[in-house]
């Protein structure tokens, strides 16, 4: 039996990523007929058309969807293997990583995040990147280095994961509001108004189905898409927000926080990168301090 030429590898890659003869051959610098050659022994190879015409330009088969996600990696893999492994020096480090994290994330973590790294690789530069969705879109294309968040059943399987920590849900409203003295039974906290959060638009989660087990119903009065939105409107408001404890400490300062007289799920924060970073020791130093400091911080409630 033949072997096959291990080198169509990256061709197919560029084609896959690419999506065209033209950018992929730029890609790796030959020339369109070089590359359209090329993409005619893949197709024979793998006995599929990988990438047929549509109008003016190219489309991928199933087959070509199936093999962009297993041969992409596969190319990294071997990139990082025969790349020569040399010791980090931290001290000597210059580099800017992109993190990607919600505002309370920042608030919370990212002091005690740039000083722990300023500590030991002066040069390294953090950019925090606003999180508005779950999409991994950055990570894969390598616009952001690491993710922090909540892993959704939408998560690409490609992407690796480690959890951080746990977090739980809190009420919170401003100073003076009837909610914020005495006790906090199922029935005062649904006679409130109340700021409803969600990226995609829904209007109802977990607290809603534990308040109607019980056979109450809160009065949703507006709905945001992050927790400081929801945090500025209830200072200003009579409304009452409900936010991770962890995720918004900072965020929640001078306003009452009370816990939810119904239970709700915890929700475990992860960190997210993809695995083309897995063995880069720069980023794998990065990993773990990330890890360190979520595990290290202390809050009111742990101390």
């Amino acid at each position: 039996m033949t072997k096959p030429d291990l080198n169509l590898l990256i061709t197919l890659d560029a084609l896959l990523t690419e999506g065209s003869v033209a950018r992929a051959a730029r890609r790796l610098r030959l020339s369109p007929s070089a590359m359209s050659r090329a993409l005619a022994r893949l197709r024979e190879t793998i006995g599929d058309p990988l990438l047929v015409r549509a109008g003016r330009g190219l489309v991928p088969t199933p087959r070509a969807l199936e093999l962009r996600e297993r041969v992409g990696p596969l190319v990294q893999e071997s990139e990082v293997i025969l790349r020569p492994a040399g010791a980090l020096d931290l001290q000597r480090l210059v580099r800017t990583f992109s993190v990607r994290a919600s505002d309370g994330f920042v608030e919370a973590f990212g002091p005690e995040l740039i000083a722990s790294i300023n500590a030991e690789a002066p040069g390294i530069r953090l950019r925090f990147v606003q999180k508005l969705d779950k999409d991994s879109t950055l990570l894969r294309e390598g616009g952001v280095d690491l993710e922090t968040g909540v892993i959704g059943p939408a998560q690409s399987p490609e992407i690796r994961t480690r959890a951080l920590f746990s977090d739980h849900f809190v009420g919170v409203v401003r100073r003076g509001h009837p909610l914020a003295g005495g006790e906090i039974t199922p029935d005062r906290f649904a006679a409130g108004r109340h700021i409803f959060v969600s990226r995609r638009g829904l209007d109802s989660g977990p607290i809603d189905e534990a308040l109607e087990a019980i056979g109450l119903r809160r009065e949703i009065a507006t709905i945001v898409t992050g927790f400081s939105p929801a945090l500025s409107l209830a200072r200003g408001s009579d409304l009452v927000a409900v936010v991770p404890e962890r995720h918004t400490r900072t965020l929640r300062d001078g306003m009452v926080t009370f816990p939810l007289p119904v239970a709700v799920p915890e929700i475990t924060v992860s960190l997210l990168w993809h695995p083309r970073l897995d063995a880069d020791p720069a980023h794998r130093w990065l990993r773990e301090c990330v890890r360190r400091v979520c595990a290290m911080q202390k809050f009111p409630d742990e101390i």
